[in-house]
């Protein structure tokens, strides 16, 4: 029994690039305004409302890196889970699956970008775990394990309807 499993976690450089400058920008403008008492900007926030939204951005930048999109392939099916947008893992059986396979696909024109998005579960790059089933819906699943993924599918290939 061959089982795949992956875990992804949004690690892209630009978008540590981003939560980093965003963070220090406010914590920059909390120490200039509550610190050396110089409004931070051409019209300051207040003091509390700046407190505020700098906590406020490190707590959505936690959440964001603490984000993870698991993937699961076995005998009985695929299984993909994104929490928290998903409570509990989805699972699809081989026998709701007319085809399956690893594609390579383009993310901002094919799905809008990255996430939970028109059928796609990704979090960076540019492979997926493309499923379609009986009901003629289509779904993809991003993979950093490509090669893994496709040797694992093709052990299940004879399951599929």
């Amino acid at each position: 029994m061959k089982v795949f499993k992956e875990e992804q976690r949004f690690t892209q450089w630009w978008v540590w690039v981003l939560f980093i400058s965003l963070n220090t920008l406010f914590l920059y403008g909390i120490y200039q305004q509550l610190i050396l008492k110089i409004p931070f900007g051409d019209n300051p926030m207040p003091n509390g409302g700046l407190v505020i939204t700098a906590i406020g951005m490190l707590i959505f930048t936690l959440f964001f890196f603490s984000l993870k999109l698991k993937t699961k392939i076995d005998e009985t099916g695929i299984y993909y889970h994104f929490p928290p947008f998903q409570l509990t893992p989805k699972k699809k059986n081989w026998s709701d699956i007319v085809t399956v396979r690893v594609i390579k696909f383009r993310p901002i024109m094919d799905y809008g970008g990255w996430g939970i998005k028109h059928g796609s579960y990704t979090v960076k790059g540019n492979k997926g775990i493309q499923v379609v089933f009986k009901n003629g819906e289509k779904i993809l699943i991003g993979t950093q394990k490509e090669n893994e993924a496709k040797r694992v599918l093709e052990t299940y290939k004879n399951k599929l309807s």
